[in-house]
């Protein structure tokens, strides 16, 4: 029986109740992610943030399709918008301001596609993308990310870290994206001391998504690798031929 007036308690005492708003639910969520590289998976906010799992799971959605979370395979990270918000994608806007001019100059010569990224984690995040006709055919977006060891960006940065780092980053999100995929830290560790062989060139071939190819190297400082700039074409594209011009602009 309950005094007259007073909704009868429904929910634990242990559990906090569903905040009425949209905004404070939100902002449970956002909360979660303690850094831009913080991981969550549905579970993880769900429990994390208490809310109902498919509360959850609607939120996040609408997160991600305006640029405010990501999702990849590894599940839930901070998106562009909420990266820009402290520092221009998430401070690396002095190195895309700096390499701008180069990626557009690369894009004329070659008549490709061209990317600027930088490693996160097990992760490349691309930080801009140039592109002419090919573009809409190479499944890639400013702010969004891929697995390191299956681009050419990310093995180009992988290069010229320690290898015990690389395992340690590594080892237990190496995984297939395509048949063609290096799947295994001995194989992975094999190709990069092919890259590091041809001064930092790293070549990829249908290792990330079906139909594409690519080249790239490292922009690298005192302390190893800042970022790596790519040219990406079809899987016919004589990227040989451009690997000058990709070293040319990353040096």
């Amino acid at each position: 029986m309950t005094v007259a007036g007073t909704p009868p308690e429904t929910t634990p005492r242990n559990r906090r109740e569903v905040p009425p708003s949209m905004a404070e639910r939100i902002t449970l969520i956002m909360d979660t992610f303690d850094g831009r590289n913080s991981r969550r998976t549905l579970e993880d906010v769900a429990t994390l943030t208490q809310l109902p799992r498919s509360t959850a799971h609607r939120i996040l959605d609408q997160l991600v399709r305006l640029g405010w979370l990501d999702h990849t395979s590894t599940g839930y990270a901070l998106g562009r918008r909420a990266l820009s918000l402290a520092g221009r994608d998430g401070g690396h806007g002095e190195i895309r301001e700096a390499a701008a001019p180069l990626l557009h100059a690369l894009q004329t010569r070659t008549g490709l596609v061209v990317h600027l990224a930088v490693l996160d984690g097990a992760e490349v995040y691309y930080l801009d993308k140039v592109g002419g006709v090919f573009a809409t055919s190479v499944p890639s977006r400013v702010g969004g990310r891929a697995p390191a060891h299956s681009t050419a960006l990310g093995k180009a940065m992988l290069a010229w870290m320690e290898p015990e780092d690389v395992d340690a980053g590594l080892r237990e999100r190496i995984g297939r994206m395509t048949p063609r995929t290096i799947s295994e830290m001995g194989t992975l560790h094999q190709e990069l001391h092919r890259i590091r062989k041809r001064r930092g060139l790293a070549f990829e071939r249908e290792e990330c998504f079906p139909g594409i190819a690519c080249v790239a190297a490292a922009v690298r400082g005192a302390d190893g690798p800042v970022a790596a700039i790519s040219v990406v074409g079809d899987t016919g594209t004589p990227l040989e031929k451009v690997a000058p011009l990709v070293t040319g602009a990353a040096a």
